[in-house]
């Protein structure tokens, strides 16, 4: 069960990403599919998980289409509400090597209400794992992780202050390093084991791109490089990230193999276009 985001995506190919005042012309413009929830379940049904989404989608134009997007690749859309407005828009900054910037419009995404998250509690209760993040409001994150029967894994992405009961529920959780000293107030070039060991979870598997993940599991630490391939696209590469490892970890793995299993499907989607590559 996957709680968070669905956006449309509008990716915009730059020469470079634009420095505060600057103007740059753009190369490519695409409408694609996004937002983090979204991400995290269409490649949690493509890793082979009967999978369902909890979300919220406007009623114009675009929420009919992103349903339909989810439905083709196969993701349970029987809990994505349509709340009046508009749905979530994206734009999404993409240089020449694959590094990104982005703003989102929380649109729609911001009607998750928590009392609509709880009409779905038979299905979190039931589900082997929850997997939510931070595009939505926080009584929406706290709800999912309060009905949650399973596993719980939170990418607290965008970080923001959470619910200090929420944490005693969360079993994993995937920040990246700027999300990791804005949660615990660290410097963010703090060492990555003491800023993880800062946070109220005892398992921590910090994303660093490019140099892979860090393991911090009670009191084994360890790192999973990433391999080295030619990067395209880095959109969504955490959302690939986070839904394979809870794919990992309902399957059985330890941690650090489900970290080593996500990081190589991260590795495999930056290397196409979008955050729904095919």
């Amino acid at each position: 069960m996957v709680v968070g985001s669905v956006n449309v995506d509008r990716r915009i190919g730059v020469p470079t990403l634009p420095a505060p005042g600057e103007t740059v012309l753009a190369t490519t413009v695409e409408q694609l599919s996004g937002g983090k929830g979204a991400n995290q379940a269409v490649a949690s049904a493509r890793l082979g998980r009967r999978t369902a989404i909890v979300g919220a989608v406007g009623d114009d134009e675009h929420g009919g289409w992103l349903r339909d997007r989810l439905t083709d690749e196969g993701v349970d859309t029987e809990h994505l509400l349509v709340v009046p407005g508009e749905s979530g828009v994206a734009l999404v900054f993409v240089d020449p090597a694959g590094e990104n910037s982005i703003v989102v419009t929380p649109g729609a995404n911001a009607g998750l209400t928590a009392t609509a998250v709880g009409t779905a509690a038979d299905v979190l209760r039931s589900a082997a794992a929850v997997l939510v993040q931070c595009e939505i409001p926080v009584a929406a994150v706290a709800e999912a992780v309060r009905l949650a029967g399973g596993l719980v894994v939170l990418n607290p992405a965008p970080a923001v202050s959470l619910p200090d009961d929420l944490w005693a529920r969360v079993d994993v959780v995937v920040p990246n390093r700027g999300e990791l000293a804005l949660l615990t107030g660290l410097d963010p070039d703090a060492d990555l084991v003491t800023m993880a060991r800062a946070l109220p979870c005892d398992r921590v598997v910090v994303t660093l791109g490019g140099d892979g993940a860090l393991v911090v599991d009670g009191d084994h630490v360890e790192a999973v490089p990433a391999p080295v391939v030619e990067v395209v696209d880095t959109t969504g590469a955490g959302d690939c990230f986070c839904a394979a490892l809870a794919d990992a970890l309902v399957g059985g793995a330890s941690l650090v193999e489900g970290t080593r299993r996500a990081v190589e499907a991260a590795a495999l989607s930056v290397q196409r276009v979008g955050a729904q590559p095919r």
